[in-house]
């Protein structure tokens, strides 16, 4: 999304904040009546937890990058992978309809052990993990804090290696100390046509699939308390995957991943290229002309990738 816009904005409403807040409010309301839970809830611990479950045959988790949701995976891949497998598609802790685990943010080693409870409760007890940009760093996690339940992972364009830029002053300010009033301005004033410029540079240099924008829900990023957690999951990254980065020499189970060449948000020569060494046996697919959304713009890639996984660990 084109950020500095957005902080503009935010910066321009600071002195209108009660206003502001109100005009969020009415926002966040619309953007849940708009897009309302798809699938069910289940509570871990305490907490709770939304999911999409469909399919027969082999378990497969399918988990989301930063600001979106599981509606990513209902636009075509749950439906396409159902007559194949059990297909179960959760929101990530602090976006789409689960809360966050904490006001200080959840590590991707935090979502991992809630998602992988999720899944047992589930009677998913050693599923394949798909995981898209940020949602690869918690697939990793998974199977490397749970290597009894998971059976493989395929991951998309994600983000899987340390990296040199400091963080983009979008997410300080979303997740700072002025996040309560900026997360608010955000919300309340940007367009729509900046969102529609998001998914857009998100997809780049492919175009966006018809009906995606209408069906992502795009506007449930943008409620004040997602906008906060997607910032402090983003400002906790890099340190996170530091601490994963040893331990893939030790992942014993099938890996493949799929990363677009043009992908511009997250690199493939910084991330996949790099992890593909690292973790034995592991295959790396990459896709000329392909940026971020892998998933979508090459969807049987993906497709294929899970039934070379699952023949592997023997499910199939």
């Amino acid at each position: 999304m084109p950020w500095k816009v957005l902080i503009s904005l935010a910066v321009l409403a600071l002195a209108g904040c009660a206003a502001t807040g109100i005009a969020s409010d009415r926002s966040a309301r619309g953007a849940v009546e708009a897009y309302l839970p798809e699938g069910r809830f289940l509570e871990v611990d305490g907490h709770r937890v939304h999911y999409v479950e469909k399919g027969s045959g082999p378990d497969l988790v399918l988990i989301h990058g930063a600001s979106g949701n599981l509606r990513d995976w209902t636009y075509d891949a749950v439906d396409r992978l159902a007559p194949r497998y059990r297909v179960i598609a959760f929101d990530r802790p602090g976006l789409g309809y689960t809360p966050a685990l904490s006001a200080s943010g959840d590590s991707i080693f935090d979502q991992a052990d809630l998602l992988v409870a999720a899944a047992r409760q589930l009677g998913a007890d050693r599923p394949i993990v798909v995981g898209q940009s940020y949602g690869g760093a918690v697939a990793l996690a998974w199977a490397a804090e749970h290597p009894r339940h998971s059976a493989g992972l395929v991951l998309l364009g994600a983000a899987s290696q340390t990296w040199e830029d400091s963080l983009p002053a979008f997410y300080r300010l979303t997740g700072g100390p002025l996040a309560p009033l900026a997360n608010s301005a955000i919300s309340a004033l940007a367009p729509e046509s900046r969102v529609q410029d998001a998914i857009r540079e998100v997809f780049a240099p492919n175009p966006v699939p018809p009906g995606y924008a209408e069906h992502i829900g795009a506007e449930l990023a943008l409620r004040p308390a997602t906008l906060r957690a997607n910032a402090r999951q983003r400002a906790s990254l890099k340190a996170e995957i530091a601490a994963l980065l040893p331990r893939y020499p030790a992942l014993d189970l099938p890996v493949e991943l799929i990363h677009g060449e043009a992908d511009r948000i997250v690199g493939p020569q910084i991330h996949s290229v790099p992890t593909a060494r690292a973790i034995p046996g592991a295959r790396l697919t990459l896709l000329p002309d392909v940026g971020h959304m892998p998933q979508h713009v090459a969807p049987g890639v993906m497709d294929a990738a899970i039934d070379r996984v699952a023949r592997r660990a023997g499910l199939r």
